[in-house]
């Protein structure tokens, strides 16, 4: 049986607090203007955002997370773990590449669009038939996959709106947490794969 390594549930668990550490915290540093349901999660590592630095690292930490987690989650299926890896590489590209102080930066459009779409589908790719591990089956990973991709689609919906940024938190925060959740599942599985037996009583012994 395959064991994800703990190193692995540190990265899962250290990516969305990097994520939503870094968006409440940059937020802070930012004029009176800011709000964070109407204002993306971008525009707090743009070019001419205060202390951009912040969220800057915060994103490219978040996809190193991905990245390393993806190695360690053995018991995921090949194809599912390889897009997890995109996912992460284009989280980088996304704080490689800010949006500028005014308009939009291409690059950065790109990226995020490959990041998000990448993280949603990427679970339902690393589903094993026959397993009995409960975040790796189809119809958890297919679950996963379709509300992932519902907050994605609100997001694009969003995206002149109101709650674009509400949408993107909720968007990519279900994301990374996501990772999280099927690496201590896939531990916890490993750990206890099957139902403890009855303690016996004192006194009496099974016929």
């Amino acid at each position: 049986m395959i064991r994800t390594p703990r190193w692995a549930l540190i990265s899962a668990a250290v990516g969305p607090l990097l994520l939503m550490g870094g968006w409440t915290l940059a937020a802070t540093q930012q004029p009176h203007g800011y709000n964070p349901v109407r204002d993306t999660i971008s525009s707090l590592a743009a070019r001419g955002a205060t202390d951009r630095w912040i969220m800057t690292l915060a994103l490219a930490g978040l996809g190193a997370c991905y990245i390393i987690t993806a190695f360690g989650l053995r018991a995921a299926g090949g194809t599912g773990r390889a897009v997890l890896v995109v996912g992460g590489l284009a989280t980088l590209l996304v704080a490689a590449f800010p949006q500028p102080a005014l308009g939009n930066s291409v690059p950065h459009t790109y990226a995020a669009g490959i990041a998000f779409g990448s993280l949603a589908i990427w679970s339902v790719l690393a589903a094993r038939r026959g397993t009995s591990d409960p975040l790796l089956t189809y119809a958890a990973s297919l679950t996963a996959t379709v509300i992932m991709i519902a907050l994605v689609l609100w997001f694009v919906a969003e995206i002149h709106g109101g709650h674009r940024g509400l949408a993107e938190r909720f968007a990519a925060g279900t994301e990374a947490l996501w990772p999280l959740a099927v690496v201590v599942a896939s531990r916890r599985f490993t750990e206890h794969p099957y139902p403890r037996p009855p303690r016996e009583i004192v006194g009496f012994s099974p016929d």
